[in-house]
């Protein structure tokens, strides 16, 4: 493991787990990878695994005691997911838990028999890693963060803050097939719209500046980004990008409006990661993914920064406030 991996991972766990169960000199019996979509630094992954860890300890699973835990952190890079999920298999661990679909690819080449706990999967059924939600039928089951239907949400919000819209960039992964869906969504609802003209824009295009620059050069434009480890990569570029060239922007996590995003409406991840334990524990007690059905989220969050919208000289409907679960001042 490269030495900075190795830090992190060992600060995280640190972080993880109570001194006094660190302790205690017991050998651990079961052992547990994980592969996340994020850097050690990340904030909100870091409340992520701070909720995964409590869980799994009101389970009885104490790090240094009755548990191992192997964590390697890929950010968004396409080569570590591989060379990790390579280094979690070597290690053979009773069960890896992988965050976001690139993760999970990675683990369906390498490990088709080790059993896997996916969180904040967008399509586990049209990525071909399970068979069906209800029945996964293989060595994978997990928790899903969105389903399409919520992209036509989306764009209902931006018009419900900003009727005059007309143009909206949508910023989506072509490379996954939960990108791809994500938009036919929205593209769908906008068909219904007078006058609606959608942009595709990929994250990770090199030239993502510029493109938004020349998009936001007509008026009556909003932004929607989608959920992908590459937005998540790229959010805080897209949130600037968008403000700068006074873009109202629609997001899918409340990371995002935390920092500058305008509304977002997505669920709660941190509560996802707190019930993949159960699964984790359940697996290691002896069930099996193949008879776990694949859960969806149960808490939806609708968060607005009121100050982005200020800088951009929008007022708020009531409507919309009313139904907020959060305001940012």
């Amino acid at each position: 493991m490269r030495r900075r991996q190795f830090i992190a991972s060992a600060a995280l766990t640190a972080m993880a787990w109570p001194v006094a169960s660190r302790a205690q000199q017991a050998r651990p019996t079961r052992k547990v990878g994980v592969l996340l979509n994020f850097l050690p630094e990340d904030l909100d992954g870091q409340a992520r695994m701070r909720a995964f860890s409590k869980a799994m300890r009101g389970l009885g699973w104490n790090d240094g005691d009755n548990l191992q835990t192997e964590i390697r952190f890929a950010g968004d890079e396409g080569d570590r997911y591989g060379s990790y999920a390579k280094e979690l298999v070597e290690a053979a661990p009773d069960l890896i838990v992988a965050a976001a679909s690139p993760s999970v690819a990675a683990l369906q080449r390498l490990a088709p028999n080790v059993p896997v706990v996916f969180v904040a999967v967008i399509d586990p059924v049209g990525a071909g890693f399970v068979k069906s939600l209800a029945r996964p039928g293989g060595n994978m089951t997990g928790f899903t963060v969105f389903e399409y239907s919520i992209g036509g949400k989306w764009l209902e919000l931006l018009k419900e803050l900003v009727p005059g819209v007309k143009r909206v960039a949508v910023v989506r992964d072509p490379s996954f097939a939960a990108g791809i869906g994500q938009f036919a969504v929205i593209q769908s609802l906008a068909s219904s719209i007078s006058e609606m003209e959608l942009t595709a824009i990929d994250p990770r295009d090199p030239d993502l500046e510029r493109v938004l620059a020349a998009f936001a050069s007509e008026p009556g434009g909003g932004v929607i980004i989608t959920a992908s480890s590459a937005s998540n990569a790229r959010h805080q570029q897209l949130l600037s990008l968008s403000l700068r060239h006074r873009l109202p922007s629609i997001c899918p996590l409340r990371l995002y409006v935390i920092d500058g995003g305008l509304i977002g409406y997505g669920p709660d991840i941190v509560a996802t990661y707190a019930r993949a334990a159960d699964y984790v524990d359940r697996i290691l007690k002896g069930a099996k993914p193949a008879d776990l059905p694949v859960q969806a989220p149960t808490r939806y969050e609708l968060v607005i920064n009121s100050k982005t919208a200020k800088a951009l000289a929008l007022s708020v409907p009531a409507s919309l406030l009313a139904r907020a679960d959060e305001v940012i001042e």
